[in-house]
């Protein structure tokens, strides 16, 4: 099936890419994925790999460029580097991750060469999502964006999540562009084809109406504060007083909730420096009103250099937790010593933070144990299942005022959904300037505060038990699995063809 020449393929790339970036928050046309990845697909089979991989990398350039563009507000506005060297780093960072569909287009086009529609398809979902689970936790600590499966929290295919995960669902979703990519170019197996879709969107519907897990009968109330502190002043001396105050009056207004939650680094000091005068008092405060609260500040260690993103709990018992899966380029410098070398020539100045290590005990607040995330860690399932089955909810605090009144807020959020649903628990995520919100078990918005408004997010959730099946096995064997079925379809089709 020719549409267009080969040169139009090329130049039709980076709008196809383009096209997968409006799938996700905050414009939310899922159905632009399958228009985006049917042509993908279409235009890197019955080529060389070679020029697969070339429409790849237009395609993920336009998929990226589109998609994070937003880290320029961060290297520029608050790395204080040059609108030049900001956009220079801009740049390399898209088409760096650009990189990765152009692997996952050349792959495709080399082992699905000679095959049938069904096995092509199969071929081509497998190699899509391994891929997609190497960029997002094997390399450079791991950069989860623009994962295709949260394109499709809205539709049918959300519910294989809670079985399959993110990348189970986004198998789901390639397998279904993969077979009509195939039928549309053969023009055969219509009808087979169409069953197939037909079975598995169709599951996925039905399964949208399972609950995987239980409410506890009593809810709890909840209030996330958004403070919107203006990013550029949070860390000035002469506000910091000014914040804490902010923060205090707004949870006095709320002593009435079972939980109260600041978001990510509210108090804009290290532990050490707010201890006495500050922490202290507050959970005084906290306790005579029976409350547990939920505050986020840097910490020293045992040595100056230590420096670690925490999460403290306040009130019924003190815990902490540490954040663990750290920010590269933002909250350490991977490829050390050349990539310290080149923001330094271009003056960005980066955080230097240590992970806090796997074995955290878990905190309670609101007479429940909760698994807690900082910062984009909720972009990744793994960093909630350790905690479950006994966390009964997930909590996030985060700050996006870094990339500004930009689409990474809605992006993220519709992250946090994901993790909701996957592990049937509700999420509370407090963040500086938005977008606040409190997530069901289902990965519903419950209740949501606009963006860069002061605002307090009030409401109540049900502490949940069980477990999901994806839960139970998370992503390590459903990528196992993944593999082990390309393995066994490129030796049967090699077979075949002998």
């Amino acid at each position: 099936m020719k549409l267009f020449s080969k040169w139009q393929w090329e130049i039709l790339s980076p709008l196809a890419g383009f096209l997968l970036t409006l799938s996700f928050a905050p414009y939310n046309y899922s159905y632009l994925a399958i228009i985006s990845l049917v042509f993908a697909l279409l235009s890197w089979r019955a080529v060389s790999p070679r020029r697969a991989a070339l429409r790849g990398f237009l395609y993920g350039a336009g998929l990226f460029c589109s998609g994070v563009f937003w880290v320029y507000i961060s290297i520029h506005d608050y790395g204080g580097a040059h609108f030049i060297g900001a956009g220079l780093l801009t740049a390399f960072f898209c088409l760096f991750w650009a990189l990765f569909p152009s692997l996952t287009a050349y792959l495709i086009a080399k082992l699905s060469r000679g095959q049938g529609v069904g096995a092509s398809a199969l071929i081509a979902a497998g190699i899509w999502i391994l891929v997609e689970y190497f960029r997002g936790y094997l390399l450079l600590n791991g950069f989860p964006w623009l994962q295709v499966a949260y394109s499709q929290l809205e539709t049918p295919l959300a519910g294989y999540v809670p079985i399959l995960g993110g990348y189970g669902a986004g198998f789901m979703l390639l397998l279904s562009t993969a077979l009509l990519a195939g039928t549309l170019q053969q023009r055969t197996g219509w009808g087979r084809n169409a069953v197939a879709l037909a079975l598995i969107w169709g599951g996925g519907f039905l399964l949208q109406w399972i609950d995987w897990t239980d409410p506890v009968k009593q809810p709890i109330k909840v209030s996330l504060i958004q403070g919107n502190v203006s990013q550029d002043k949070k860390w000035l001396p002469e506000y910091r007083i000014k914040t804490l105050i902010k923060y205090r009056q707004l949870t006095e207004q709320h002593w009435n909730s079972d939980v109260v939650i600041w978001p990510e680094t509210a108090i804009p000091a290290f532990y050490h420096q707010v201890e006495e005068f500050f922490i202290n008092p507050l959970e005084q405060q906290a306790r005579q009103h029976n409350t547990d609260l939920i505050v986020s500040l840097p910490a020293k260690g045992k040595t100056l250099k230590e420096n670690y993103n925490m999460v403290v709990t306040l009130g019924e018992q003190r815990g902490d937790y540490k954040k663990n899966h750290l920010l590269p380029f933002g909250e350490y410098l991977p490829l050390q010593p050349l990539s310290g070398y080149v923001l330094d020539l271009l003056q960005v100045n980066l955080g230097n933070f240590l992970p806090g290590g796997d074995d955290q005990a878990l905190m309670k607040a609101g007479g429940y144990s909760f698994a807690a995330s900082i910062c984009y860690e909720d972009a990744f399932a793994s960093a909630f299942l350790p905690a479950l089955p006994e966390a009964a909810y997930l909590v996030n605090v985060t700050n996006d005022a870094w990339f500004g009144d930009s689409i990474e807020p809605h992006q993220h959020l519709q992250i946090a959904r994901m993790r909701a649903l996957e592990t049937g628990r509700y999420l509370l995520r407090a963040t500086n300037t938005g977008v606040t919100a409190v997530v069901d078990a289902k990965g519903g918005i419950v209740e949501q505060a606009p963006l860069f408004e002061q605002a307090v997010v009030t409401a109540d959730i049900y502490p949940m038990t069980g477990m999901t099946p994806y839960a139970w096995v998370g992503d390590q064997w459903i990528i196992a699995v993944l593999a082990l079925l390309l393995m066994v379809q490129l030796i049967v089709g090699r077979v075949k063809r002998r």
